[in-house]
């Protein structure tokens, strides 16, 4: 059986659902392909929290309202945080940013992955999106001006322009020999939700060492402000020790590490340890194929930023899609899809060069080096003006915003 579209999104995850809701109304045959089940599991607000979370900017959540998702994200469980702040765990620079700065009430929330995607996909069963679930890649190929692809199953699917969004170890990158420039951070991710004895205040909270950084992002139970989902970078050989240890000692070596400044971690969930590496497309298309997502660039997740990407990705190329639908454009053309990839890799590189500049100043070993990064922070928290500009980044205030994103 062969199956039909306009356009196929390959991965269901948070982006690629953002982006066939996005294309819901524009008449185009959409259909959404994802390996798993694509079920809405019933929330229970008792139940520990994911180990993956988000920090959503204010224009991703712009883009989840816009979509009709954001109410079911806040049926469910978020996480507003209104400051943030970062020190050198080895000197003594440390900066303040606060959402009050810029007249906002909120720098963004935190919120669980799984509580995302599911209000996603509550919002794609009541559209008219062709979902098909349980659907996993094997072949793709260019057949005339399509390509086909073939499912395990033995299905075939048809369409001038399919989506990569199934993220990064893209099967549709690996099938299309879309090439990527990667390179390892040498460092593993240990990420968990902890409780500590003294409230986050609706913080986030990062600490630079010289083995990786730290982050204790807060989270909110029953309007408690004592548990925060951490994400801990260190070298492989510290991941391996860290866990290996039991959790009271495990939450022992956390509080040290973050210097107890949330008074004693009481408890930690189970752990998650990831290799870290980065990885960016050399081009996110080509005639008839698009990357987003995770599947065109992947950050340290140190800041729970990625995503943000990720939903502007979909904002961005929905809107161009639409555009030449409504000219009566070729959706396929590479024409259209580079307006897509001028408008996103700057902005993605930018970012990923500033994530990968602070990784390495805060590693750095050099007394030299060491001075620069304390001396850098103590010079920007008395420049509220520079303050000001990061926080409207953080927000997605500025720059090239698509429609969705726009305030």
């Amino acid at each position: 059986m062969e199956l039909r579209a306009d356009l196929v999104i390959v991965g269901a995850g948070m982006v690629g659902s953002a982006l066939a809701l996005a294309l819901r109304h524009s008449g185009l045959q959409v259909l959404l392909v994802d390996g798993g089940p694509l079920a809405v599991e019933p929330f229970d607000a008792a139940a520990p929290f994911e180990p993956r979370v988000s920090a959503l900017s204010a224009a991703s959540q712009r883009i989840l309202e816009r979509l009709g998702a954001w109410d079911g994200i806040a049926r469910r469980r978020l996480s507003p945080y209104s400051d943030m702040q970062v020190w050198d765990g080895t000197g003594t620079g440390n900066i303040h940013f606060s959402a009050a700065s810029v007249h906002a009430e909120v720098l963004g929330h935190i919120v669980e992955n799984r509580v995302v995607q599911d209000a996603l996909v509550e919002r794609l069963h009541d559209s008219d999106i062709g979902l098909l679930p349980g659907a996993r890649l094997e072949q793709m190929r260019h057949s005339g001006d399509d390509w086909l692809l073939t499912l395990a199953d033995g299905r075939s699917l048809r369409a001038p322009l399919v989506i990569a969004a199934d993220g990064a170890h893209s099967a549709v990158r690996r099938l299309t020999g879309s090439v990527t420039r990667e390179w390892d951070y040498l460092h593993h991710a240990i990420v968990t939700s902890v409780r500590c004895s003294r409230p986050h205040q609706c913080t986030a909270w990062q600490r630079f060492t010289d083995e990786g950084p730290l982050a204790f992002l807060p989270l909110v139970r029953d309007g408690n402000q004592d548990w925060c989902s951490i994400v801990w970078s260190i070298t492989p050989e510290r991941a391996e020790w860290a866990m290996g240890l039991d959790d009271a000692g495990f939450c022992k070596a956390l509080e040290q590490a973050f210097e107890g400044r949330l008074g004693e971690v009481l408890h930690a969930d189970p752990r998650l340890c990831v290799p870290l590496r980065q990885r960016h497309a050399k081009r996110y298309v080509e005639r008839g194929l698009a990357l987003i997502g995770d599947a065109a660039h992947t950050i340290h997740p140190l800041a729970g930023q990625g995503v943000n990407l990720g939903f502007l990705d979909a904002a961005v190329l929905a809107e161009e899609l639409q555009h030449a639908a409504a000219r009566g454009g070729r959706l396929a053309d590479l024409k259209v899809l580079s307006r897509y990839e001028r408008r996103r890799m700057p902005h993605n590189l930018a970012l990923m060069a500033a994530m990968e500049g602070f990784e390495r100043l805060f590693q750095a070993d050099p007394l030299p080096l060491r001075w620069l990064r304390n001396s850098g922070l103590k010079v920007v928290e008395q420049l509220p003006e520079a303050k000001a500009l990061f926080v409207r980044q953080a927000l997605g205030l500025s720059g090239d915003l698509p429609e969705l994103a726009r305030p």
